[in-house]
């Protein structure tokens, strides 16, 4: 995999540097930040992997007269899915893959401010994957609370919902450990005259992600031991038979859960503010603002968890302030929408297949926030509750907001990782497929929700078999771009031709380093004097 670019005097790249330990364990035993980004990379695409196969499988029963599992075991499937795609997946996927492979690069440091503790971090999400599953087959069979753990039902199954929270909370330490190596770094590793305002915008992705990571995590963590708690020894803080209060069950989720979803898009938006400036060869639009409204999506976005809650029975009042911060939140992501449009405005645009994931980002992004602000206000939040629309909103934010985000990083970032280059043409056929099956998939289970269909339900009434099928179509086709997507990926490693030190002409950092980068990245400390998006002297260099 890859090309060996090291020549005398130089370091070696990091996938052939022999450290203590050699094979698997020179990787598992490994502080370099590289070799940790890849080893999340390998563990996050073995667990999408099977979150896929369980999405699939719950599309088949869908399908009209075809029941492959009964209503517990669907249950128990759709809860699978959503804990490996949510806990596993979509919140350390951008900021522990590229946020660690890449971040020291785009900041010009030679590491993470804590190697150790960043190896650490892997370890914990290992640990967590592995309590996770070991629930599945131990005390009374698979969690089936849905991913949320909703009390009081969380409280009176019979399946193991200890273990499956004590995994969360283990994972949840995982990505605080992440999120505190990345404040550092951005702190104390950046390269001589790399300010604030001259940083990638992927860069104020991740750290503002970070301090989401760091501030709201805990909140989780402590609500996941209080269900243990309440389950092992019976103290009475959540269950009404005892005394407790469900609805504050529901507060302490819901302040960690929403702004998790920043979690999940902020770096996301970061990879694509980084991405489209290359292919549109212009200067990005309003840095500054693009800048500053990541810190207020993480601010302001930790402050709008009791949208959620509008039919919980909290007061009309808190649910008009909650209903209005909602509202706000979407100011400073249509600041980003219109810079990256206004970017492209009048640029030499290459379409090459990273600019059109970027593209189709800003597309199925912009349709998942207009579908949140019918969600966001009161009146219609009644009736599309805990419908179909929710499950159609959520995976347009979450998989066509960080899922393409990520496939568009690693189409842009692969090249620098393997110093080989992928069949674009191939990429460009994948594309097509997986937007096309994803808006056949989500769309209709939008029309749905409109129609009443209420989520989570293994069967329903005739008059939603059309758009069901509809949608088991679309799943099966979008599960097919994916296949493509992985297979040309994966030939890269192997058989892709050598890509160049720079193939895209980009300003930023890691692209001044050989392809793949030495061990310690750059030879000598590099000394920024422009800003990252300053294409005068950054043309495509082999």
């Amino acid at each position: 995999m890859g090309g060996d670019t090291a020549v005398s005097g130089q370091h070696v790249p990091y996938f052939a540097h022999r450290g203590r330990f050699s094979g698997i364990f020179g990787w598992i035993f490994s502080t370099d930040h590289k070799r940790i980004g890849v080893l999340y990379g390998v563990s996050i695409f073995f667990f999408f992997t099977a979150a896929m196969i369980l999405g699939v499988l719950m599309r088949l029963n869908m399908l009209p007269g075809l029941k492959l599992m009964s209503a517990q075991q669907y249950n128990a499937m759709f809860t699978l899915h959503g804990i490996i795609q949510i806990f596993l997946v979509v919140i350390p996927a951008v900021p522990a893959i590229f946020g660690n492979f890449f971040l020291p690069l785009l900041i010009g440091g030679k590491d993470m401010a804590f190697p150790r503790l960043n190896l650490a971090s892997w370890y914990l999400y290992l640990a967590g994957a592995v309590i996770a599953f070991i629930s599945v087959f131990a005390g009374g069979g698979a969690v089936d609370t849905g991913w949320t753990f909703y009390v009081p039902f969380s409280l009176k199954t019979t399946v193991n919902v200890p273990l499956a929270t004590f995994a969360v909370f283990v994972l949840g330490m995982s990505s605080i450990l992440t999120g505190i190596n990345i404040v550092t770094t951005v702190h104390q590793m950046r390269a001589p005259g790399m300010g604030f305002f001259k940083m990638p915008l992927s860069v104020w992705g991740f750290y503002s992600t970070a301090w989401v990571q760091i501030l709201a995590t805990p909140v989780i963590g402590i609500t996941m031991l209080l269900i243990v708690m309440e389950r092992l020894f019976g103290i009475g803080v959540f269950d009404p038979a005892k005394g407790g209060d469900p609805v504050l069950y529901q507060h302490l989720f819901w302040i960690y859960s929403h702004p998790a979803v920043y979690i999940m898009i902020l770096p996301a938006m970061g990879v694509i503010s980084d991405i489209i400036p290359v292919f549109a060869r212009k200067n990005i639009y309003g840095y500054k603002m693009i800048a500053f409204s990541s810190l207020a999506i993480a601010s302001v976005g930790s402050l709008v968890w009791g949208h959620h809650m509008f039919v919980s029975g909290q007061s009309d009042t808190a649910s008009i302030i909650f209903s209005l911060l909602t509202f706000l939140v979407a100011v400073p992501s249509a600041i980003k929408v219109f810079n990256w449009i206004a970017t492209m405005y009048k640029g030499s645009i290459r379409v090459e297949p990273p600019f059109l994931y970027a593209l189709s980002f800003i597309f199925l992004f912009t349709v998942g926030g207009l579908s949140g602000m019918l969600l966001g206000a009161l009146s219609p939040n009644v009736h599309l509750h805990n419908t179909y629309f929710v499950v159609g909103h959520f995976h347009y934010i979450i998989f066509g907001g960080m899922g393409f985000g990520l496939i568009a990083g690693l189409h842009y970032w692969l090249p620098k990782m393997t110093g080989r280059m992928y069949d674009k043409r191939m990429a460009v056929v994948a594309w097509l497929v997986l937007f096309v099956g994803f808006n056949l998939f989500y769309a209709p289970m939008l029309m749905l929700g409109f129609f009443g269909m209420p989520r989570r339900y293994y069967s329903y009434l005739p008059q939603y078999t059309d758009l069901q099928v509809a949608a088991s179509i679309g799943a099966f086709i979008m599960a097919a771009g994916l296949v493509l997507v992985a297979v040309n990926l994966v030939r890269c490693f192997f058989w892709g031709t050598a890509a160049g030190n720079n193939p895209w002409g980009a300003a930023t950092l890691e692209w001044t380093v050989p392809s793949p980068p030495a061990t310690e990245n750059f030879e000598t400390p590099p000394t920024v004097t422009k800003g990252p998006y300053d294409f005068r002297n950054a043309g495509m260099k082999s």
